[in-house]
């Protein structure tokens, strides 16, 4: 997702962008790094939770400063990232008047940098602005980091089924996942409903307490956006993602879950399929939204 086209030409002027890449803030797809569920991340923001959701425009400005511009035009923000992502051009400029917000710095790391101006940094803070924007750290361990780590669980699926066995237990001679995800491959293994052990942090009952909350989503639907339902990679599976206070879970509806908890740093912990699990799953994604 990453493009180079400025909406407007010139070096040197503040009121120049030039944009660097894009993401949606919608119902079904907004980045997690912002919150659990879709008013929260458009909160963080400063944002009302619109229906239609938003384009967010990460670019800099002809003095090179970091810039999130929010644009209500989503279907062209759509449009820009899936070309950009198939590796093709697109010129992604948003006319002046689907300008909801232009907020300072940036939430997400951004790869590229606009030629020509200088390297990318915060603008210099006028009375009144908000703080900038900023990644969270990858040093700390918290609900942003947890949220990004079930998203490279997501991305990254089939590595991770590959390790488990249908029992729930991780398999001596698995292959490592990819690099990079913020989690740890040092599982405790077993952490299915049914099983239990002590030990610091005790990560099944947080693992049964998360379950617990996923049933209760059944009874009384959570803000829009804690329960997501995407494609998978295999024709026909849908793959979940859930959210909720101090947890996340990414779950193959037809298989498995992997839980990750805050109160145990970069550990992903695996849910083995059981008796119950099959019921929630199908519930869960019944009731998610989904990409339009």
């Amino acid at each position: 997702m990453a493009g180079t086209d400025p909406i407007a030409d010139g070096a040197g002027d503040a009121d120049a962008l030039f944009v660097l890449t894009a993401a949606l803030l919608t119902p079904a797809r907004f980045p997690s790094v912002l919150g659990d569920d879709y008013p929260a991340a458009c909160a963080t923001l400063g944002l009302g939770p619109h229906p239609a959701g938003y384009g967010l425009v990460f670019g800099q400005d002809g003095l090179g400063a970091r810039w999130t511009v929010v644009v209500d035009d989503v279907s062209l923000v759509a449009v820009a990232i899936s070309s950009w992502d198939c590796g093709m051009a697109y010129d992604l400029s948003p006319d002046e008047r689907s300008v909801v917000a232009g907020l300072p710095g940036w939430p997400l790391p951004v790869a590229t940098a606009a030629p020509g101006v200088p390297a990318p940094h915060d603008p210099e803070p006028e009375e009144g602005d908000p703080a900038p924007l900023a990644p969270p750290s990858g040093e700390e361990w918290g609900p942003a980091q947890r949220r990004l780590g079930a998203d490279q669980v997501a991305l990254q699926w089939a590595a991770w089924r590959s390790r488990i066995g249908d029992d729930g237990t991780y398999a001596e001679d698995a292959p490592e996942a990819g690099d990079g995800d913020g989690t740890s491959s040092a599982v405790p293994a077993g952490a299915g409903e049914g099983n239990g052990s002590g030990g610091a942090g005790d990560p099944y009952d947080g693992v049964r307490r998360v379950l617990d909350e996923l049933h209760a989503y059944l009874e009384e639907p959570p803000p829009v956006g804690r329960v997501r339902s995407a494609a998978g990679a295999e024709e026909g599976a849908r793959l979940l993602r859930a959210d909720g206070p101090g947890w996340s879970l990414v779950a193959k509806v037809d298989d498995m879950a992997f839980v990750l908890l805050d109160a145990v740093p970069r550990e992903v912990l695996p849910v083995a399929r059981g008796e119950r699990l099959p019921a929630l799953l199908e519930g869960l994604d019944a009731m998610a939204v989904r990409p339009a």
